[in-house]
Order: C-alpha cells, then sequence, then structure tokens
C-alpha cells in the first residue's frame, strides 16, 4: 500500500522556526475597527433605554443557561454515543429532531438581541477567529469558497470569516431560527464592499429543501456556541450528524470553555470518529484490493486538525480537567460603557473568553515525519565550551552611552479610561499583516509530532513545566496527557522556546 501513496517530503525544522511553527495563540486580540464601527452604528440607530439593564438581564439569563446544563440529568445512555445506531436498527425509523437551541429556555428576542450585540458579540468573534486562525495556519492551501454557518446569530463566525478567508468566499448559508438576530446581523454587514453571495435560513430542513443535492456539500461548516443550548443529546448528535452530511471538507464546532462546554464537544469528536471508522471498515472489507479501490478508501474517513494531535480516546474524559483555551481580547467601546453597573468601579480594558473546539477534515491523516526527529541539541554544558573568551568582555563605555540614551526618555503613562479602541494606527495594523505573513511562512504539520499544550505553562527558575495532550504512535491513533519538564541546563534552546510557549500552543516531539 506504501508504493501507491506518494511520499511525504520531509520539513525540515531549525530551533529557529520551530517556535514560528508551534505559534498558535495570541496574547491580546483587537477587535477589528470595522466591526467596532458596525456595532457602535447599530447600537445609535436603536436608541434603546436601559441598555446597561438589558446587558446584566442577559447576563443574568446565561449564567441560568450554565446551571441548568451542570444539572441537566442525561437520559441518554452512553452507549449512544458510542453505538447511536443500534436504536434506530430496531426502530428501522430515522431520528428526527425533537427538540432545538432556545428550547433549553432561552430565545433571543430584541431586547436580547441588541444585549448581545452590545456585551457578547466580540467575545464571540474572538474565539471564531482564533479557531480559524489556527484552522488556516495548520491547512495552508485550505480556502473555502461555500461555507455553512449553523447557528450564526447576528454573525460573528461570518465576520471572523471574513477577516481569516478575505477572498476566497463565494457562497455563505446562514442558519437562524430567530428572527431578531437574522435582522441584527444584516444591519451589521450593511454598507459592507465585497460581501460573498448570502442565504439566510430557519432551520437545516429549509436549507436542504431550498438548494439542489449537488449544491448542498460546503467547503466549511462551522457551529459555534450553539450546540451547548440543546437540551437532548440525541437531537445534538442528529443535528452534528447532518452538519457532517453538509460538510465537504472540514467541519468546525466551537463552544463555551466550561465543562459543559468540553463534554459537548467531546461527545460529538467521539461519534464522527466512531461512525467515519465504522464507514472505513465496512468499505474495507466490501472492496477488492486493487489501486483504485485503495485510493477510495484513503480518501474516506475522519482525522482532527486541532486542537488534538490525535483520533484517539480523549485522555481527559475520565478526569476531573477538561480541555479549553483562552483568548485575551480588548473591549470595546460598547462593552466598557453597558457592561459595568453604577456605582462599580471601572471595567479592565481587557477580558478574556474562554471556549472549547473542535476542527475535523475529511480523509485520513497524513503520515509526517516528527520535527525533533534527527535534530541534535547541545546541553548548556556543551554550549559554554564553545564561547569565545572575547565574546564575554563588556565595553563598560558603550553600556555607559545606552543606559544614559534610555535615561533621557521621557515615560508618558497612558490613561486607559480615554483610550478610544475605535481608533487604530493604520501602520501598526500594515506592520501587525507583514508579522503574520513572516510566521506562516513556517506551519506545523498534521502528523503526531505535534503536542498541543493545554494549560498556562509553569515557570520557575530554570525549568519549566507544561501539561500536554501528544500522540503516543507514529499514525495518530492514540494519545496520551503527560507532563513535560524541560530544563535549561539539559536542553537550552528547548527550554528557550518553552519559556515563550503560551497556553494553546503545539510543542514538538
Amino acid at each position: 500500500m506504501a508504493t501507491l501513496l506518494p511520499e511525504t517530503s520531509k520539513k525540515i525544522f531549525t530551533p529557529e522556526n520551530l517556535r514560528a511553527a508551534a505559534k498558535q495563540s495570541q496574547r491580546c486580540l483587537v477587535v477589528p475597527v470595522r466591526l467596532r464601527r458596525a456595532i457602535k452604528k447599530y447600537l445609535r440607530e436603536l436608541e434603546e433605554p436601559h441598555m446597561k439593564r438589558k446587558v446584566l438581564r442577559l447576563s443574568q439569563s446565561l449564567n441560568t443557561i450554565k446551571d441548568v446544563n451542570a444539572q441537566m440529568v442525561m437520559t441518554t445512555s452512553r452507549e449512544l454515543v458510542e453505538d447511536p445506531l443500534k436504536t434506530v436498527e430496531h426502530s428501522k425509523q430515522r431520528w428526527k429532531i425533537k427538540s432545538s437551541y432556545g428550547d433549553i429556555g432561552f430565545k433571543y428576542m430584541e431586547d436580547e438581541t441588541a444585549a448581545y450585540v452590545a456585551s457578547r458579540m466580540p467575545a464571540v468573534f474572538s474565539a471564531c477567529y482564533r479557531v480559524l486562525k489556527e484552522v488556516r495556519r495548520r491547512l495552508p492551501g485550505f480556502s473555502p469558497a461555500r461555507v455553512l454557518d449553523f447557528g450564526a446569530g447576528t454573525g460573528s463566525a461570518f465576520w471572523a470569516l471574513r477577516e481569516v478567508w478575505p477572498q476566497s468566499l463565494e457562497k455563505v448559508n446562514l442558519v437562524e431560527p430567530s428572527q431578531s438576530m437574522q435582522r441584527a446581523g444584516r444591519s451589521l454587514i450593511q454598507g459592507m464592499k465585497n460581501l460573498p453571495l448570502i442565504h439566510s435560513y430557519d432551520s437545516i430542513q429549509a436549507l436542504t429543501k431550498s438548494i439542489n443535492k449537488s449544491e448542498r456539500r460546503h467547503d466549511l461548516v462551522i457551529a459555534s456556541y450553539v450546540l451547548g443550548e440543546i437540551p437532548s443529546l440525541k437531537d445534538r448528535i442528529t443535528i452534528v450528524r447532518q452538519l457532517w452530511d453538509l460538510t465537504q471538507d472540514v467541519l468546525v464546532l466551537v463552544e463555551p470553555g466550561t465543562p459543559h462546554g468540553f463534554n459537548v464537544i467531546s461527545q460529538m469528536r467521539s461519534h464522527i470518529l466512531w461512525m467515519e471508522k465504522r464507514k472505513l471498515r465496512k468499505s474495507k472489507a466490501a472492496i477488492n484490493t486493487t489501486s483504485k479501490d485503495l485510493v477510495v478508501a484513503q480518501k474516506s474517513g475522519a482525522f482532527i486538525v486541532a486542537p488534538c494531535p490525535h483520533d484517539g480516546q480523549c485522555p481527559l474524559t475520565r478526569t476531573s480537567k477538561y480541555c479549553h483555551f483562552v483568548q485575551r481580547l480588548e473591549r470595546t467601546s460598547s462593552q466598557r460603557a453597558y457592561k459595568r453597573a453604577k456605582g462599580e468601579p471601572p471595567l479592565r480594558g481587557f477580558e478574556d473568553e474562554k471556549f472549547s473546539f473542535v476542527a475535523f477534515r475529511r480523509g485520513q491523516r497524513p503520515s509526517e515525519p516528527w520535527p525533533l526527529d534527527g535534530m541534535e541539541f547541545e546541553t548548556l554544558k556543551e554550549q559554554h565550551a564553545k564561547r569565545n573568551p572575547e565574546d564575554l568582555e563588556i565595553d563598560y563605555e558603550d553600556l555607559i552611552k545606552l543606559q544614559q540614551e534610555a535615561d533621557n526618555i521621557p515615560y508618558e503613562e497612558v490613561d486607559p479610561a480615554t483610550y478610544d479602541s475605535d481608533v487604530m494606527d493604520t501602520d501598526a495594523a500594515d506592520q501587525n499583516d507583514e508579522a503574520e505573513e513572516e510566521e506562516e511562512t513556517t506551519s506545523a504539520d498534521l502528523g503526531g509530532g505535534w503536542g498541543r499544550i493545554i494549560f498556562s505553562p509553569v515557570r520557575r527558575g530554570r525549568h519549566v513545566t507544561m501539561d500536554v495532550c501528544r500522540s503516543t504512535n507514529q499514525d495518530g491513533s492514540e494519545g496520551s496527557f503527560e507532563r513535560v519538564v524541560v530544563t535549561q541546563s539539559k536542553n537550552p534552546t528547548l527550554h528557550h522556546q518553552a519559556k515563550r510557549s503560551l497556553w494553546g500552543d503545539l510543542w514538538p516531539f
């Protein structure tokens, strides 16, 4: 079989570009100027009174949903996730969706929609942008033209798509049952140029009825912050199966970074991988061992693009920990104006949005060499032995001049209360774009040699401790959760990289 498949050219990594390939997280995201101005214009045209009270009421409602999710009793057994077709074989009927998101006890009307745009939309955008940006970095040749956004809301994921793939989008289908959310989304994109063809639907059934069968497959399907609001696990699995059938290449699921959100992502992850492995086993048993059939078998199946470096069982499912990530964003002027109650101290200039996600791709995980294979690192003692004594000499005259120049620079403290988040220096934006282009020249492959840093690394003295989810074999079929300790004395090169690694970055093996 190996002779029939094209050999993968080995990507050579150096200690310099290892860090660029492993970097996936962003320290603080600034919401794009276009989105900030659109939100301010939308809220100004509404002229809604008591907006702070509505934002507070929305926050209380979302907290109530979290409590309901935490106390919800799963009536469906564990075998439903592992073998969901068992009940279908007995009944000989297709599953029918009996509940949808909103049935958990909270629906978005006009007041809730306005409060959502003012307080939650920038944070949801930042999480979607962070996830889609990683998908683009891990899949350099992937440029979606047809996109389905399930649970579109006010268009947070659509705005993120426009930022990540501004040139490739041709048609976007939005599924959102709330009419007020649809109206708000249309109002926010009003006046934008070079928009793709956009169609809105109330449900997946309405989508499939209105388009041809040949047009149902989408290059990218995304469902953000919606599956957790569906009360029934059975209906949740059914919807994800429908979304996967509408996916031609990549499916992305994003949920809040809570234990319930992680459970939803973990269940959907297990189900899709189980379903595709089951189909692959059946197809391999039915076909002949010809070259054509082998190529067809290679195109079937599914694997995880991110965040998991493997396709095995999640090692955190039976522990007290849960896999989630965080994206810090600079608060917009509307968030600072409406999220603070009267009499409370001023808000910080940023907030942290926690999220859990998973990105699937059709096909089989490519077999790639591990990044550290063949690399040799010097110990700190060996590096010291190679030092030139002349390099250790200090020119005190130059040192004094540098200190004097630093003392002459006046210190200016910026008042965060007067900072206008809707004004941004274009030169700085251009510099950021150039830096992003430089970072994306070296990307991490999809093999099993890249682990994922799950929580914040602990830096103590000359050693760094990291919790890493990694693949335990070459093909990425199994994984484990390990604690990695990197010391400066044994490997100063990797220690230098570990000190600069953040929560959510990759780690090479």
